[in-house]
């Protein structure tokens, strides 16, 4: 059974940092693609930052820079990253840890597909 429940959220001001985690299961880590995925208030979700089992990266143009996905496939613990530096208010949103669908022709990207959501953590940057 696929299991994602992230933590590290909460307020910052703008230009601080924020670490979130999520604790994955063996199935979900078990995928070849990870990421995390963001709602800000009145928008549609987005893609922030896919990573795949090579450690390769990609991050949406927005957060290029600032954020760092990583991930760690233990023996005994499975997690997956998200280093959130030099926030900004336009950061501010309901984040989600998520295995990323992808084909074996397909690249590991954030505009993917997700075949599995965690349940969300909230993010808030003021000015």
């Amino acid at each position: 059974q696929v299991r994602l429940v992230e933590s590290g959220g909460g307020s910052v001001q703008s230009g601080g940092s924020l670490r979130l985690s999520c604790a994955a299961s063996r199935d979900a880590m078990t995928a070849s693609c990870m990421g995390w995925f963001r709602q800000s208030p009145g928008k549609a979700r987005e893609g922030v930052a896919t990573i795949d089992r090579g450690t390769s990266a990609t991050y949406v143009e927005s957060v290029k820079g600032r954020f760092t996905i990583s991930r760690n496939d233990g023996d005994f613990e499975n997690t997956l990253v998200l280093q959130m530096d030099n926030l900004k208010p336009d950061d501010t949103g309901t984040y989600y840890c998520a295995v990323v669908r992808r084909t074996s022709s397909q690249p590991c990207l954030p505009s993917n597909g997700v075949a599995y959501w965690g349940q969300g953590i909230q993010v808030t940057v003021s000015l």
